[in-house]
């Protein structure tokens, strides 16, 4: 028989020994992923126009995407800008999209197929309304476009929804007061330059590829959209309340802006979806959207926009309970 003291000793060192088991299993739980599956399956993803920022986002997040979750297929499908997107995602085409905010928000209001079933993700970058004339173009205001031939955007994009609201704004029917071109800006800077043209509408990340070319081999300039069109279009009703006053950085676009500043309109983007897709993929597509940032950032730049503090903020959508779980769990 054991003395009592070594029977003690023996007893401590076995409640020691089953602590560092406990302890050891549960650092195992936390590093490895035990009991968890990781998303599997297809999900597709509509961007918007060839050489616009939502299509050169989209395929560097597909590119993340593979890394993160490897057992889901992405499809990315060119669009023509936000309102197409929205159509898509409410009907089951696609399973996440990038939209603006008033985009989401006349969808919504005007009651279209599958609106009650939008759900956000994250708050991205704001879009930018640009104006774009020829450098000795007479256009110095929205209300000069009178008589003007104008790309105002695809019909199914936010550039034509935020176009036609800024020149009915300033005075002018969209319709009758200026002849509109309905074209994306894959085609757009082309006609500007060979005259067929007069002006175009654009909204999209600073700066925009296409625009910043078409800078540097022909002589445009950027129009201000002064904050009175913004006052205006915040008294239009409630869909217009998401465009804010904002400022181009003189260094957006060196060539067209002489190195000043360039007052114009902006709108936030949101990455959105449905309430009938898989919480675990929401979840794991949100979390990779903002890990994403940086490395997608030094490529298209709006994306270094994205920030965690305030993508949790996607009005006039509730968050979706996946995309909820990512920031919770991101929480410092």
């Amino acid at each position: 028989m054991l003395p009592a003291g070594l029977r003690i000793s023996r007893r401590r060192a076995l409640a020691g020994s089953a602590a560092a088991l406990v302890a050891f299993g549960l650092l195992l739980w936390w590093l490895l992923p035990i009991g968890r599956t990781s998303p599997s399956g297809e999900l597709t993803f509509s961007t918007g126009s060839r050489s616009g920022v939502y299509q050169r986002y989209g395929a560097l997040l597909e590119q993340a995407l593979a890394k993160d979750m490897p057992d889901v297929e992405v499809d990315l499908v060119t669009s023509e800008g936000s309102q197409q997107n929205l159509a898509r995602v409410a009907s089951g085409e696609a399973d996440f999209t990038i939209a603006t905010a008033d985009a989401v928000a006349t969808y919504k209001r005007e009651g279209l197929p599958g609106a009650d079933r939008l759900r956000g993700c994250a708050r991205l970058y704001d879009d930018y309304v640009h104006l774009i004339v020829p450098q000795k173009s007479p256009v110095t205001s929205v209300r000069d476009l009178r008589g003007k031939v104008v790309g105002v955007g695809q019909q199914g994009s936010g550039v034509r929804l935020v176009a036609d609201r800024l020149m009915t704004v300033a005075g002018l029917d969209p319709q009758r007061d200026i002849t509109p071109v309905p074209a994306g800006i894959d085609t757009m800077p082309g006609r500007l330059e060979n005259g067929s043209l007069d002006a175009f509408f654009w909204s999209g990340g600073l700066p925009t590829n296409s625009i910043q070319e078409l800078s540097e081999r022909f002589d445009i300039r950027l129009v201000p959209l002064e904050p009175e069109l913004v006052d205006k279009l915040h008294a239009a009703g409630d869909t217009t309340s998401y465009y804010r006053s904002a400022v181009m950085p003189a260094d957006a676009y060196m060539q067209a802006q002489g190195g000043t500043h360039v007052s114009t309109v902006a709108v936030a983007n949101l990455l959105v979806t449905t309430e009938r897709t898989d919480a675990a993929m929401t979840e794991g597509f949100t979390r990779t959207v903002i890990d994403s940032r940086d490395h997608i950032g030094n490529t298209v730049h709006p994306a270094q926009l994205v920030d965690l503090r305030t993508a949790v903020y996607t009005a006039p959508l509730p968050l979706h309970e996946g995309a909820r779980r990512y920031y919770r769990s991101a929480k410092p």
